[in-house]
């Protein structure tokens, strides 16, 4: 039989941090080849990666200046209902998925979003 393979796809995502002089970031800039062209701003991220040969995780936490509070605890919220979305669909366990939501509904009324 022979087998056509399909060829692989690659994606980038770039990363542009500015910073000031107590290496403080002032500019959160990103762009990606499957996003809308050009520069996106943001005034936070967060990156986790999976480090395949330590087998540990590795995370960039960046904020700017301009980033407030309030704004802050909805990225947090957003992101915590994110990880259970992705929790499901990597592992398809529900009850770890719903304790997720369940944390993050808890974050929301602490922080009286």
């Amino acid at each position: 039989m022979n087998e056509h393979k399909v060829p692989g796809r690659e994606s980038s995502v770039h990363l542009a941090i500015r910073l000031d002089q107590n290496n403080i970031p002032e500019k959160i800039e990103w762009e990606a080849t499957d996003a809308s062209e050009g520069k996106h701003e943001a005034k936070a991220m967060l990156l986790g990666l999976w480090d395949k040969q330590q087998g540990t995780g590795l995370s960039i936490d960046l904020w700017t200046k301009e980033m407030t509070v309030p704004e802050m605890n909805i990225f947090f919220y957003q992101t915590l209902l994110a990880m259970s979305d992705t929790i499901m669909r990597a592992t398809q366990d529900k009850t770890l998925s719903a304790m997720m939501t369940a944390f993050a509904s808890s974050f929301m009324e602490k922080v009286k979003l």
